[in-house]
C-alpha cells in the first residue's frame, strides 16, 4: 500500500521558516519533519510513498536524491572524483516517489493530479506533510476495510479553531470546515481511500476540506475512525516549538519506530 503526502502549500503562517524551504522540510530534532511523518507509516510497514510537491518542489527533490548519501559515511577522491559510499546498514527500505502537483493546486487538486499513480491500487493513505500523530495504522487499516466505504478520515480532538464533524455512529453525516463554537472531533488526516474517491475531486481548484469530503459524507461514503491518542499539526511557530520541546525531551509521542 502507498501513501499519499501532500507537501505542496505555501506554508504562510510559519513564514519564518517557509521562505526559504516548504513546511513538510522544517526540521524537528534535525529532521524534516516529512521524514517523521514517513517514519509512521513505515513503523507500520508501509514504505512507499507518493509527495505531492508544489511550492520549492525541487528542494524535496534535492533532500531525496541526496538522502543515501547523507546518511551514510561517504570517501571521495579529489584526484578522480569517483565517490564511494559506505553502506552502514540503516537505511529505510523506502520508495519515494516526488511528483510536481503545481505551484498553485489546492489539496483536492493535488490529489487529482496523482490519479494515474493510484488507480492500480485498492486503497491507499492520504495525508498532510504538518501533521504528527501516534495513530496505530494498521488498526485504522482495519477499519476501513470492515465498512467498505470509499473513505476513513482520522478524527481528533482539538480546539474550537478547527472546523467540526458530526457522527452517527462511525458514519460522518456532515463534515463542518468553518470553526464552530463548541470542541469536538476535526479532520487529523491520516485518510484511508479508495481510487474511486479521487472522482469527487472536479478540478486543481478544488479543496479537499469542502466539496469533495461533504460530498463524501452526503454520500454515506465517508468514515470516521476516533484516534484517542496524541495528534499535533505544525501551523505557527508555537506548534513548532512544542514538537521539538517533546522531541528533545525524548518523549516524543509520535515517536513509534
Amino acid at each position: 500500500m502507498k501513501a499519499v503526502i501532500l507537501a505542496g502549500g505555501f506554508g504562510t503562517r510559519l513564514t519564518e521558516e517557509t521562505a526559504v524551504r516548504p513546511k513538510p522540510m522544517i526540521e524537528i530534532g534535525g529532521k524534516p519533519i516529512l521524514w517523521h511523518i514517513m517514519n509512521i507509516y513505515s513503523a507500520h510497514g508501509i514504505n512507499e510513498f507518493i509527495i505531492a510537491a508544489g511550492y520549492k518542489a525541487e528542494i524535496i527533490k534535492e533532500y531525496f536524491l541526496n538522502f543515501y548519501a547523507i546518511n551514510n559515511d561517504i570517501t571521495v577522491d579529489l584526484n578522480t572524483g569517483n565517490t564511494t559510499i559506505h553502506n552502514n546498514g540503516k537505511q529505510p527500505g523506502w520508495k519515494v516517489h516526488v511528483v510536481d502537483t503545481g505551484l498553485y493546486t489546492q489539496t483536492g487538486g493535488r490529489l487529482k493530479r496523482l490519479k494515474r499513480w493510484l488507480e492500480n491500487d485498492n486503497a491507499f493513505m492520504f495525508t498532510y506533510g504538518d501533521g504528527v500523530a501516534d495513530v496505530d495504522v494498521n488498526a485504522l487499516l482495519k477499519f476501513h476495510i470492515s465498512h467498505g466505504k470509499l473513505a476513513t478520515i482520522t478524527t481528533v480532538r482539538a480546539p474550537e479553531r478547527f472546523g467540526r464533524i458530526s457522527f452517527n455512529g462511525d458514519q460522518i453525516t456532515k463534515f463542518h470546515e468553518k470553526p464552530e463554537a463548541v470542541e469536538g472531533w476535526i479532520n487529523g488526516g491520516f485518510f484511508i481511500l479508495n481510487p474511486k474517491a479521487i472522482e469527487y475531486v472536479e478540478s486543481d481548484e478544488a479543496i479537499w476540506e469542502r466539496n469533495p469530503i461533504e460530498k463524501l459524507a452526503h454520500d454515506h461514503q465517508l468514515m470516521g475512525y476516533r484516534h484517542y491518542g496524541f495528534w499535533s499539526c505544525m501551523d505557527t511557530l508555537k506548534e513548532k516549538n512544542l514538537l521539538e520541546d517533546l522531541w528533545n525531551s525524548g518523549k516524543a509521542p509520535w515517536k513509534i519506530w
